[in-house]
């Protein structure tokens, strides 16, 4: 095959015999197509984008997996939807360009790298450099950083694999570092001091949006604290008894009348015996355990809040990895009293207080149905400590109102919109974000200090330089000293050398870089006026998951408007978790999360990708069952099947076009209008599973099961040209149409179908488009809706009374209006296989009969009717049509129903009825002549 140029198009051995019917596989061979298509697109460069100045851009940015990640059933869902719009945007005649990459995921990788290194090499991070540590990072990285979009490219993927971003890629870092200078000179990024969430096990900060609440199954201890000076006794309900040691006060709210007594006394610790005042605070609820309020500033944000009123003290009592810390009590009594429980994992150490307090008589009792509101990590999921730490924030407030206007107004639309709500109130509640994280894989911060400075302290962070190298940090901290000095009597030491000073050892949240990610994919912060910048953005279409609204899509948003002062994308496909079919979060510990590349081994790329798609409508779960998968590989090979049985016909010389043959190509032609118009109101809208849905019906139902069956020829006959081409030619389309949902057997299809030159493939093929239909087509699909439903009877009737397909029958139809009838009446005759079909103004006796419509329909039988079966028959078809006018008269009844829905839809449900009025009345006609 020769693509019309002195190049040869280098495909498969199987293509060049493809028209050979002998060479046509029985059954089709997934392995074999999939490999050869996606060899043959990535060869012609079919993935590949660049700036068009003829065509419009269509542009999505993927959500960059972690480059720790293996592809689960997420990914799966989420990068079908993306290749489906994005195959079907460049079948449209778009410059379309999926952007792939992947995330550098801070916490996640460091941790994979942390676990390597001691399980493999023996070596703890703390022995390493972070020079050293990085290098092994890398190493890392290169070996496994790229598993998930080589498994990705065997769903079928077409992403531009060429432009494929590494958030840690020296340009995709130097454009973080540029927004962290920008922000923070403009007064958006600070370090302060505050209570932030901490993960123990990460050992690093967290957003308060990477903190995921759980309700969990806990324990209250009722602890007893006593007066000071007296046998008086008060009892504290705390879930933590572990940071006891750390309290600093008790606090009761000013109007509760029981310790109105208690105001200004002094209570005893437990433990340490420490004296703490009693102090009044309207935070306390009354209602909650017994109104006394333990206060460990160090360890609850509330307690923080009240610790900061009332000028309290602070006791930090564990440590970075979730120990206790013994070194944090300066009262050589107190230190003495816990010095036994220095390094003590902090919820082992719950229990040892627990006992300790039981023992000594301090433990009232315990609440052991107890279920709090826990958080968790989002990247560990170890339970997350409040921690007081020194980290850089960003202010949210002024950045939020633009990317908040712009979702609200619709400028920026969600689908499904109930999301815009979701999203409004986290926005109108945001707050500063921590982007700091205590490790050394990721944008290093790139703030400066001076040695010798005590940085803790926020009286000097006046002192830091924000900048991209050591040098201008040496320039700026020395001119900063020279300032403070002529202004403080408390010097500072003025840098003299870069020895001097040093670099912040902090890295940026995974998420600020990730949030430029539309922008910094086309390089569009450092070089914003490039061409791939001013022509892909802002970008068409997001595909995600809710659960990340706000880490990612929310952030992309504001820097969008920021920088570019124009959205980042104008839509948002929200998808569903996926989920199992008992509604249960798929997951490794429940074991009930299949290996997606095992199902497409056992089912094709195709089917699993149709078996994700059945039941995924936008923003609702997906209750996946393999058996879609399964249903999707049987779609396959029942098209395969048609493929077969056309390409087994033989055109016969100059044969005329059977009057039949004419009316089915009408039909379909008609039909398959109707369908893409159908198709492509369900595009529009986002409703992807129902445009598959509207596509496997017109290809399994209304092609296969109707059409195929009516232009066959006799078993061994040839079949006329007119009707051969139109055959091929429906499939053609129908093969467009399924194309970005079934990428490999349609092209596969569309090869086998003609010859093909050049670029001719499907992958290309200009996609269909909506055309109108004439009222005649339109009578026509209304005439073979009666057609089809008096065949399905008679077929229906051979299946129950045992008569052989082969046994040809008579049919009268008794209708005022047999013109209905006329135009399909050979197709009726063939697809019934009917002896004579004829008209009749009198019920015929003897007869088998049904109702079609409002028309009563009458097969003779050679054997004798049973009288009662049949009156049994016409009369739960009776029941059943009453039942279902009932239904459709009161949605007709329904105000808000005639209100809201379109005239179509309205229309639609009055022809319900009419025709449901029809049936009625020539059922009960029916059954009065039997009886």
């Amino acid at each position: 095959m020769w693509n019309g140029t002195s190049k040869k198009v280098l495909l498969s051995p199987i293509i060049f015999s493809f028209f050979r019917m002998s060479s046509i596989a029985k059954t089709y061979n997934p392995k074999q197509t999939e490999d050869k298509w996606y060899a043959c697109w990535m060869q012609e460069g079919f993935f590949q984008s660049r700036p068009n100045p003829h065509k419009k851009p269509y542009t999505i940015v993927i959500p960059p997996p972690n480059v720790t990640g293996v592809l689960h059933m997420g990914h799966m869902l989420n990068n079908t939807i993306q290749d489906i719009l994005v195959r079907r945007a460049r079948m449209r005649g778009y410059e379309a360009c999926w952007v792939p990459g992947i995330d550098h995921a801070s916490i996640a990788t460091e941790a994979k790298v942390v676990k390597m290194l001691k399980e493999e090499k023996g070596i703890q991070k703390h022995e390493l450099s972070r020079e050293e540590f990085l290098k092994y990072a890398w190493e890392w990285k290169e070996k496994y950083g790229g598993i998930i979009l080589e498994q990705l490219k065997k769903l079928g993927v077409s992403c531009d694999w060429s432009r494929t971003r590494f958030t840690m890629e020296p340009s995709m870092s130097a454009q973080v570092l540029k927004v962290f200078i920008d922000w923070y000179k403009a007064g958006y990024i600070y370090r302060g001091l505050r209570m932030i969430n901490w993960d123990p096990q990460g050992k690093t900060a967290l957003a308060d949006d990477e903190v995921i609440y759980r309700e969990t199954k806990s324990k209250l201890y009722y602890v007893r604290y006593q007066v000071a000076g007296s046998d008086e006794y008060i009892v504290v309900a705390t879930q933590r008894p572990e940071t006891i040691m750390g309290d600093v006060a008790i606090a009761v709210n000013p109007q509760d009348e029981r310790y109105l007594h208690l105001h200004g006394k002094q209570i005893i610790v437990p433990v340490v015996n420490r004296p703490v005042p009693v102090i009044t605070d309207n935070y306390v609820d009354i209602q909650f355990g017994t109104g006394c309020l333990k206060v460990t500033p160090a360890h609850d944000l509330n307690d923080y809040e009240i610790g900061q009123r009332h000028n309290l003290p602070i006791i930090d009592t564990l440590n970075a990895d979730g120990t206790f810390n013994a070194d944090a009590f300066d009262n050589d009594q107190e230190y003495l009293a816990v010095q036994k429980y220095d390094k003590i994992d902090r919820f082992k150490l719950r229990k040892i207080i627990a006992d300790y307090l039981e023992e000594n008589g301090q433990l009232e009792r315990i609440d052991e149905n107890y279920v709090a509101n826990i958080g968790y990590s989002e990247r560990t999921d170890a339970i997350v400590e409040p921690r007081l730490s020194m980290q850089w924030f960003v202010r949210m407030k002024e950045l939020c109102q633009p990317a908040l206007e712009n979702v609200m107004n619709d400028n920026i639309r969600f689908y499904p919109a109930k999301f815009k709500n979701t999203y409004r109130n986290w926005m109108e509640n945001v707050r500063d974000w921590c982007i700091s994280r205590q490790l050394w894989w990721g944008q290093r911060i790139p703030a400066w200090y001076i040695k010798g400075v005590d940085y803790d302290n926020a009286f000097y962070n006046s002192l830091i330089a924000v900048c991209l190298t050591a040098e201008e940090a040496l320039q700026e901290l020395q001119q900063k000293a020279d300032l403070h000095n002529s202004m403080n009597t408390l010097k500072v030491p003025r840098p003299a050398s870069v020895a001097d000073i040093r670099q912040d050892e902090d890295v940026l949240d995974t998420w600020f870089s990730s949030g430029l990610w539309p922008i910094s994919v086309f390089d569009g912060l450092l070089n914003p006026e490039n061409e791939d910048i001013k022509y892909y953005y802002p970008t068409t279409d997001l595909v995600t998951a809710p659960e990340i609204l706000f880490f990612w899509v929310a952030r992309m948003i504001i820097a969008g408007y920021y920088y570019k002062n124009d959205k980042p994308f104008q839509n948002v496909y929200l998808t569903g978790i996926v989920r199992d079919k008992l509604g249960r979060k798929m997951s490794k510990s429940l074991g009930n999360s299949p290996d997606p590349l095992d199902l497409i081994d056992k089912y094709s790329a195709d089917g699993m990708r149709v078996g994700m798609l059945f039941s995924s409508p936008a923003g609702n779960d997906l209750l996946f069952d393999e058996k879609l998968c399964e249903q999707g590989r049987n779609f396959a090979n029942k098209i395969w099947n048609a493929f077969r049985l056309v390409k087994g016909w033989n055109q016969g010389a100059n044969l005329a076009v059977p009057s039949a043959n004419q009316t089915a190509i009408n039909w379909f032609e008609a039909k398959l209008q109707t369908a893409i118009a159908e198709i492509e109101d369900h595009y529009a809208k986002y409703r992807i599973s129902d445009a598959l849905q509207a596509v496997y019906k017109l290809i399994w139902d209304d092609f296969c099961s109707w059409y195929l069956e009516m232009v066959k020829p006799e078993y061994g006959q040839p079949i006329d040209a007119r009707t051969l081409q139109a055959t091929i030619s429906f499939f053609e389309t129908l093969m467009k149409l399924l194309h970005p949902f079934m990428p490999f057997i349609t092209e596969e299809i569309w090869h086998g179908l003609r010859e093909r030159q050049g670029k001719d493939y499907l992958i290309v093929a200009p996609y269909p488009t909506v055309q109108p239909i004439s009222q005649a087509q339109k009578a026509l699909l209304q005439q073979a809706e009666l057609a089809f439903e008096v065949i399905q009877h008679v077929r229906n009737l051979r299946n129950s009374k045992g008569i052989s397909p082969k046994e040809k029958l008579p049919l009268a139809i008794k209708t005022p209006q047999p013109q209905h009838y006329a135009k399909l009446e050979g197709l009726i005759g063939k697809l019934a296989n009917l002896e004579s079909l004829t008209y009749t103004a009198t019920s015929v006796e003897n007869a088998v009969r049904f109702v079609v419509k409002g028309d009563e329909c009458f097969v003779k039988l050679a054997q004798s009717v049973n009288i009662e079966e049949e009156i049994k028959k016409l009369e739960a078809e009776l029941h059943y049509q009453q039942g279902f006018l009932e239904s459709v008269e009161k949605k007709l009844a329904n105000e808000r129903f005639i209100a809201n829905a379109k005239p179509e839809v309205i229309e639609n449900e009055r022809r319900k009825q009419a025709d449901a009025k029809a049936k009625i009345a020539a059922l009960q006609e029916a059954l009065h002549a039997l009886r």
